[in-house]
């Protein structure tokens, strides 16, 4: 009797094998790669907001240094509280009288005005070349708008920050009455702080604006008045000399001459620029 043969017959198929199988090596190239992604985009965020670190731990104890010419304008609240008369030891304002000047100082200094004194070439005492100033040059915009100049046409801060001279006086406020007293003092004291940073040897001499000849709506003497202790609280604050040249102008009432008034131009006569010249130099410290 033949005996039953049992014939087992290998699979051609193949045993299932995982799609993915576990390695190690991978494992850890993806791990460093999300951690060095991660790293990138924390510190490309950390340099795009200047906040970060103090918004991340809870602290605002980190200090950078401004390297800007333009600095923050002082608050209104910073200007208008200081008090008249409180200037640093060693300056007093506004500049006492003094023995007269020579003429000649007045070339050496510059000078930086709206259209109040752009004529001062002319029926003063100051060069041309050292007067910068257009009549698009208000206070509110003092930090902003250009001016030509020798250096070309560069904001009031850069011309005199390029050249360097060892006076200038200021006389800005003609917008009184148009811009807001805040703003105009915020950003006369951006200017004045900014010059007295980058050049500390400089004198300067913030000049007061001078009454006008009739009250109106737009502009008054106690308009000017107020605006002119602000000036001198602004002055003894940051440390700069501040000359009363509003007083060499104005009469018994407060208002400005009339002799000092021209009234073909509508601006102050050549006789009020050359008592501003003549207050000047016998107002220096």
């Amino acid at each position: 009797m033949a005996k039953n043969r049992v014939v087992q017959r290998k699979s051609k198929k193949k045993k299932d094998k995982p799609f993915i199988s576990f390695n190690l090596g991978m494992f850890i190239f993806l791990f460093l790669f999300s951690f060095a992604a991660c790293f990138v985009l924390y510190m490309v965020a950390a340099n795009l907001n200047s906040s970060f670190f103090a918004d991340e731990f809870g602290t605002s104890e980190l200090v950078t240094e401004d390297t800007t010419d333009e600095s923050e304008p002082a608050s209104d609240s910073e200007v208008s509280e200081v008090e008249i008369g409180t200037a640093p030891d060693g300056l007093t304002n506004p500049v006492p009288q003094s023995a007269a000047m020579d003429a000649s100082y007045l070339e050496d200094c510059c000078l930086i005005t709206d259209s109040t004194l752009l004529e001062m070439a002319d029926f003063g005492s100051f060069k041309k070349e050292n007067i910068f100033g257009s009549s698009e040059l208000t206070t509110a915009n003092c930090t902003t708008t250009k001016v030509d100049s020798n250096f070309g046409n560069a904001t009031v801060y850069d011309i005199i920050k390029n050249k360097k001279p060892n006076t200038v006086y200021i006389m800005l406020g003609n917008d009184l009455g148009t811009s807001t007293t805040d703003g105009m003092i915020a950003s006369y004291t951006t200017l004045v702080n900014n010059l007295h940073g980058s050049l500390p040897t400089l004198d300067i001499y913030v000049m007061q604006i001078p009454p006008v000849i009739y009250d109106s709506d737009v502009k008054s003497n106690e308009k000017v008045n107020d605006f002119n202790n602000r000036l001198l609280a602004m002055c003894n604050t940051i440390g700069v000399h501040c000359i009363d040249t509003n007083t060499a102008l104005k009469n018994e009432s407060g208002a400005l001459k009339e002799e000092y008034w021209s009234y073909d131009t509508l601006a102050l006569s050549k006789e009020a620029y050359e008592a501003v010249c003549g207050y000047i130099l016998t107002h220096t410290a």
